[in-house]
């Protein structure tokens, strides 16, 4: 009688993808944990007095939110529940709802005038704070949105970053321009700017170097890139985003100052929130700069990076929802 063949034993299911809410939430946790574990610990059956208002203040300020979030949410507490019984349940509710208010006006999609074509996204940012990863997320939402993307590597002093971003290149089917190591990066940035008319390309991402240590080169390498884009287009680099690492803390409200100087920053990425006690500082550089938050970054996976939403990182950092 012929053997039956055994059935193949089936493959274990894979783990369902969490919902990006989910991921925040566990992005923000050391954040939130932090944050939570010192509010429960002044509000443990005690009464909303100037003392209590004082402890509160000093925690949010710790927490890297920013003196501004910080009298907002004292302000709040004390005009409704001074002389009263508070939980940390309860103040954790009023800073979300305080820290949505911050965060709402800088929460804003990144719309891309295509009647410029090219549309020039240039990308500044200290190093290793994403910024390469951070380009090749980008141009994979845009290329998933049916634009063509090119890209540029005018990080000229980094051979890994070159590399890098000539891998997301393939990942993406995005076009690279290139060249040798320590070539001139506004002359790239020129050149791009022609490869990317010629090929019709939609957008055109550039990537920039971050040396903060020269300072000054840097600074004049980056306006000399924006003066040289300017003569291909007045009003080229359309979008300058500059990536913010969470995981720098204070020193990122200064970064900001600085690029947005030189560079003319007007939108920001939040990368690294995942990695981080800190996650606070996003809140005290919207209240300090007012520049849209146009995404944030809470892993390596391509689709890591996500549109900013006020509501959902007030809730995730104040543990609440």
């Amino acid at each position: 009688m012929e053997k039956k063949a055994e059935p193949e034993p089936a493959a274990p299911a894979a783990e369902p993808r969490k919902s990006w809410f989910q991921r925040l939430r566990d992005g923000l946790s050391r954040s939130s944990r932090e944050l939570t574990g010192s509010i429960a610990g002044i509000f443990t059956k005690r009464k909303l007095d100037e003392e209590t208002l004082e402890e509160l203040e000093d925690v949010l300020i710790r927490a890297d939110l920013g003196m501004e979030t910080a009298l907002r949410v004292t302000d709040t507490l004390a005009s409704s529940r001074y002389g009263k019984d508070v939980s940390d349940a309860e103040v954790r509710a009023i800073m979300a709802q305080e820290v949505e208010k911050v965060l709402g006006p800088v929460a804003r999609p990144l719309e891309l005038d295509l009647s410029h074509k090219p549309h020039v996204i240039l990308v500044v940012g200290v190093n290793g704070t994403g910024k390469t990863t951070t380009i090749g997320k980008l141009a994979a939402k845009l290329s998933q949105g049916g634009l063509s993307v090119m890209l540029a590597a005018g990080d000229t002093f980094r051979a890994a970053a070159i590399e890098q971003l000539k891998i997301w290149g393939e990942r993406t089917g995005s076009p690279v321009v290139s060249s040798k190591l320590g070539a001139d990066a506004a002359g790239l940035a020129w050149d791009a700017f022609e490869k990317a008319r010629e090929a019709g390309s939609d957008v055109l991402i550039i990537d920039t170097a971050g040396r903060l240590q020269n300072k000054a080169e840097l600074m004049a390498e980056l306006e000399k890139i924006v003066r040289v884009l300017g003569k291909h287009d007045p009003e080229a680099p359309h979008t300058v985003l500059q990536t913010v690492d969470a995981t720098t803390g204070q020193n990122a409200l200064n970064q900001v100052e600085i690029f947005r100087n030189v560079a003319g920053v007007n939108g920001l990425v939040m990368t690294k929130l995942d990695g981080t006690a800190r996650g606070g500082i996003l809140v005290a550089i919207a209240a300090k700069h007012k520049l849209p938050v146009y995404f944030i970054g809470v892993g390596e996976q391509v689709d890591d990076l996500e549109p900013f939403s006020a509501g959902d990182f007030a809730k995730a950092i104040a543990g609440v929802g």
